[in-house]
C-alpha cells in the first residue's frame, strides 16, 4: 500500500522535472513545503511506523506460541488479531498527523523527490517530533530483536530435541524449526540494519546539530529498503525449493561427521 501510494507521486515529479513542493499546491519551495510534500511526509512517516509497530505484534505473538502456548491458547483469539491491525493503524496516523498539526515541520529533501520531516536545522518544536519518533522506533526495534531472540532460543531448542529419523549415518535432524531459526535470524536482523541509520540521524540532528541532508537522505533509502528486501526474503526462504537445498546440505555435512 505504501509504494502503491508513494510511488506515483514520485514518478509524477520525475515526469514534470519539478520538486513536490512545485509540483503541489501552496508551495514555494524547500522553506515551504506544499500540500503534496506535507502528504508525502505524513506517509512516508506512517509507513515507517505502521508496519514497525505489525512487526511487533508478529513478533510477540511468535514469542508467546513458542515460549507461552498455554497463555497464548487461552487468551490470543482471532477477534484479536483481526482487530489488531487497524488499531495499530490509526494510532499510528495519529501520531504521525502531528507535524501537520504544528509538532514538527515536514522537509523537502533533495533531489526534491522525497520529503519527511525535519530532522535537524529547526527549533525545538521542530525537532522533538523527529526525537519522539526515532525513540518509539528505537523502542520497537529493542522489543522486536527481544522477542525474536527470544524465538530462536526455543525453536534452537526445539530442533535440538527433535530425534534423528533413518540410518544413523545419512540421519539429519528434522528441518522445519531451524528453518523458522533461519527465516527469523535474517529478517530481524535486516530489520535491525535497516532502521538504525534513521535513529541515528534524527538523535544526531536533534542533539548534534548534524545536517547533512544527503545522510538524512541515505536513513530514509534505508528505510525503504528494507520494506522492499522483508518480503522477498520472506518469500525466498520459505520456499520448499530453499528448505529442500538447506536439507541436502545438513545431510551432507552429516554424512561427512
Amino acid at each position: 500500500l505504501g509504494k502503491c501510494l508513494l510511488s506515483p507521486i514520485v514518478l509524477a515529479a520525475y515526469a514534470y522535472n519539478r520538486s513536490l513542493s512545485e509540483l503541489g499546491p501552496g508551495g514555494r519551495g524547500e522553506d515551504e513545503p506544499g500540500v503534496l510534500c506535507q502528504l508525502f511526509a505524513f506517509l512516508m512517516a506512517f509507513f515507517g511506523l505502521a508496519p514497525t509497530l505489525l512487526l511487533l505484534a508478529m513478533a510477540l505473538e511468535c514469542w508467546l506460541s513458542l515460549g507461552h502456548p498455554y497463555f497464548y491458547r487461552r487468551h490470543l483469539t482471532r477477534r484479536l488479531g483481526a482487530a489488531l491491525a487497524p488499531a495499530a493503524a490509526g494510532l499510528c496516523a495519529l501520531f504521525c498527523a502531528l507535524p501537520l498539526l504544528g509538532f514538527g515541520a515536514p522537509m523537502q529533501y533533495c533531489p526534491g523527490t522525497w520529503c519527511f520531516i525535519r530532522m535537524a536545522g529547526g527549533g525545538p518544536r521542530q525537532l522533538g517530533f523527529p526525537v519522539l519518533y526515532a525513540s518509539l522506533m528505537g523502542l520497537l526495534v529493542l522489543a522486536i530483536v527481544a522477542c525474536n531472540v527470544s524465538s530462536m532460543r526455543h525453536l534452537y531448542g526445539m530442533a535440538r530435541r527433535q530425534p534423528r529419523r533413518g540410518p544413523a549415518p545419512a540421519a539429519a535432524p528434522r528441518m522445519e524449526e531451524l528453518d523458522h531459526l533461519v527465516l527469523l535470524g535474517l529478517m530481524t536482523v535486516l530489520f535491525t540494519v535497516c532502521s538504525l541509520p534513521l535513529i541515528i540521524r534524527a538523535y544526531m540532528g536533534a542533539f548534534a546539530a548534524d545536517f547533512n541532508e544527503n545522510d538524512d537522505l541515505s536513513a530514509l533509502r534505508f528505510l525503504s529498503v528494507n520494506s522492499i528486501v522483508d518480503p522477498w526474503v520472506f518469500i525466498i526462504f520459505r520456499t520448499s525449493v530453499f528448505r529442500g537445498f538447506v536439507r541436502r546440505v545438513c545431510r551432507r555435512l552429516s554424512s561427512r561427521r
